[in-house]
């Protein structure tokens, strides 16, 4: 009686057993998937990001250039034959430029055809026949074919950012400036280079004539002031906290202080910049050498959390073996415990100066915000940086600006994959196993 009262519940068993096996193996199917999905959408939005940005920057790193016979005409270069660089300097290359293009298009009589005609030039046209004719004086005299760029409106429209399809109402270009580009495309005299201006000028109002340079300097000179400052400063201090100091409530105090720092919005410290650096200590307003002295300060607390963390990832055998040997404490910390640690440190001051060079908001208030048309030589002198650049791009009317803002981000973007390379090789050279 007992055994036929248990059996139909020992069969059921292994029913029920198999039922939560395939309950459970499904759950873990779903999370995997889930998982896997979650990656893909984040890979995916990636991907759309950075395709957006190449496909409105790609072009910024090529020009539309019109091939034109140009008559340096010695009557208006130098017109007493003295060949003085002076007197060739101050010519009215505009009218040279003005006049090759009337050449090209006798027809064009009427004053604002001639106006609209000189038009299809970038507005740097005349410093490029004026570098040509200082170069070589010889060419006074002659008619040369000379490349010159186009200007950004027509820019615009041979790379198809500018439609035709639209009205002339529309258009920053009229119709018989589009007319004028096919007979010019057509006979051959438009061409395509690479834009050497954007990699070796400053910034312009004129979007054909503006480059990345000033402002990439700006960066390399503000990043190697937070280098020299934030690293020495804040290996020291992780040094100092993790393997000296006491463990008190002073010691306490400080360590909580470090890491409120480190979650501090970074307007904050362009607030204590421009009322100490600024204010206080009267330095140069928008100077690499102050930029580098606010980001020194928003960095150390990460690097210096970075460096904790790696000297207790250590082992204490370590430790341990090198006392056993009769090593000092600082003998220890020097020569075995920061050399192992070196990885980790490096890590904390990449992801800090990372962070640190894609900064805004500080800079904006120490005055990196302002127009600068010259390269920076020195830490003292005016200088702007990529993100701030790409910030006064954005807000610019001009349509050229647009490809001109996703172009900075991309420099931006190649310049912090360098950084992060010579990191994880620096890492690697470093990294000792135990």
């Amino acid at each position: 009686m007992t055994d036929l009262a248990v059996r139909p519940m020992a069969l059921r068993r292994p029913d029920l057993s198999a039922t939560r096996l395939r309950r459970r193996y499904a759950a873990e199917r779903r999370f995997r998937f889930y998982g896997i999905l979650a990656v893909a959408v984040a890979a995916g939005m990636l991907g759309l990001l950075l395709g957006s940005i190449l496909y409105k920057g790609y072009s910024a790193f090529y020009r539309t250039e019109i091939a034109l016979p140009v008559n340096f005409d010695p009557a208006v270069i130098d017109p007493a034959g003295t060949r003085d660089p002076a007197v060739i300097a101050a010519a009215d290359y505009a009218k040279i430029a003005r006049d090759s293009l009337n050449a090209r298009f006798p027809d064009v009589s009427s004053r604002a055809d001639r106006r609209a005609l000189s038009q299809l030039l970038a507005a740097g046209t005349d410093l490029r026949l004026r570098a040509i004719a200082m170069k070589n004086p010889a060419i006074i005299g002659t008619t040369a074919t000379v490349e010159l760029a186009a200007s950004d409106d027509v820019d615009m429209l041979m790379k198809g950012r500018i439609s035709r399809a639209v009205g002339e109402a529309d258009r920053t270009l009229t119709d018989k400036q589009l007319a004028w580009m096919d007979e010019l495309e057509a006979d051959g005299l438009v061409a395509y280079s690479l834009n050497t201006t954007f990699f070796t000028a400053g910034d312009s109002r004129e979007p054909e004539e503006a480059g990345v340079l000033g402002a990439f300097i700006g960066s390399i000179l503000t990043m190697l002031v937070t280098l020299a400052l934030a690293f020495p400063l804040a290996v020291a201090t992780a040094v100092y906290l993790e393997e000296f100091a006491p463990k008190n409530r002073w010691t306490d105090l400080i360590e909580v202080n470090i890491n409120n720092l480190a979650a501090v919005p970074s307007i904050v410290f362009g607030l204590l910049g421009l009322a100490i650096f600024l204010g206080f200590f009267g330095l140069p307003r928008s100077a690499p050498v102050v930029g580098g002295l606010v980001l020194a300060l928003m960095t150390l607390p990460t690097i210096i959390i970075a460096t904790r963390a790696s000297l207790k990832a250590v082992p204490p055998s370590i430790r341990e073996a090198a006392y056993g040997v009769g090593a000092s404490s600082l003998q220890v910390v020097t020569h075995h415990v920061v050399p192992l640690a070196l990885p980790g440190i490096l890590t904390g001051t990449i992801i800090g100066m990372a962070r640190a060079l894609g900064e805004t908001a500080p800079l904006l208030m120490i005055g990196m915000v302002a127009f600068i048309v010259d390269v920076p030589k020195g830490f003292t002198d005016a200088a702007t940086v990529l993100p701030v650049q790409v910030y006064l791009w954005a807000d610019s009317p001009e349509r050229g600006f647009v490809e001109k803002t996703s172009g900075a981000i991309i420099v931006l973007l190649v310049t912090l994959i360098l950084m992060n390379g010579i990191a994880v090789f620096l890492r690697r050279r470093f990294e000792r196993r135990w």
